[in-house]
């Protein structure tokens, strides 16, 4: 299988920085920065920036041949200068610029890549504690379908409620994955997917959904917690602690 990754960056981090503002409000003057000023993926996590982290897991995944990464307008240069050529990542064949949605970033990613490539994992570019083995496992799923994501199951119990909060259903828990990603699917049909929905209107919540609207066969691979994704200031330390514990952190190469 010919794979690259499409590690996406392009977000603002406004959460971040309204999650920033209200621990410094709940601090009083002085609390600490927490994510203000620069986008999360920029945020110095255990030696290095968190989008270095996560380049480091695909350039260390044997399956994945190159890396495209998608970050906002104008700061392509900064990308390289301060998380490609310090830690000497050789698989980046591109730094684009995002558009002004996610699934519009994704494309731009795509459309970047070469043209022999078959298959594409899309990847948050602020989850930085995914392993090589979870990569490898969804690619493997994706070969016998048209995709597969990683995943992981629902243990609490999920309801329905409305505006009013006002509970409508009970939903059995069994049947609820929460999506993760690396999402790795055929590139042509994720691009045809892509396309379609740009052309009726439809903004996706992830690609697989993409996918699955066109009824395409997407696996799920169950995934992990310590999977986290970069939104608040909170997420930071819970993902140096993943890092730590397995002994990947600025001086360690990923496994």
């Amino acid at each position: 299988m010919s794979v690259a990754a499409v590690l996406v960056a392009a977000g603002r981090g406004r959460r971040m920085e309204r999650s920033a503002d209200r621990q410094a409000g709940a601090n009083g003057a002085g609390g600490h920065d927490g994510g203000r000023g620069r986008p999360k993926q920029f945020l110095q996590l255990a030696g290095r920036p968190v989008l270095a982290h996560t380049i480091d897991r695909f350039e260390s995944t044997d399956s994945i041949g190159l890396i495209v990464i998608v970050v906002p307008p104008g700061e392509e240069e900064t990308c390289e200068a301060e998380m490609v050529r310090p830690f000497g990542f050789r698989k980046v064949s591109a730094i684009v610029p995002g558009g002004d949605e996610r699934q519009a970033s994704v494309s731009n990613g795509l459309n970047a890549l070469p043209s022999d490539i078959e298959w594409v994992a899309v990847h948050d570019g602020v989850r930085p504690c995914v392993t090589a083995q979870q990569i490898e496992a969804v690619i493997d799923a994706a070969a016998g379908a048209d995709g597969a994501i990683l995943a992981i199951p629902l243990h609490d119990t999920p309801k329905q409620v409305g505006q009013d909060r006002i509970i409508q259903q009970t939903i059995p828990r069994s049947h609820i994955w929460l999506a993760q990603t690396p999402q790795v699917f055929r590139r042509s049909l994720l691009q045809e997917a892509h396309a379609r929905a740009a052309a009726e209107g439809v903004l996706g919540t992830d690609d697989a959904a993409l996918m699955e609207r066109l009824g395409y066969r997407v696996v799920v691979v169950e995934g992990s917690p310590a999977n986290v994704k970069i939104t608040t200031p909170d997420d930071l330390p819970i993902a140096e602690r993943w890092l730590a514990s397995r002994g990947t952190a600025a001086a360690g190469r990923s496994s």
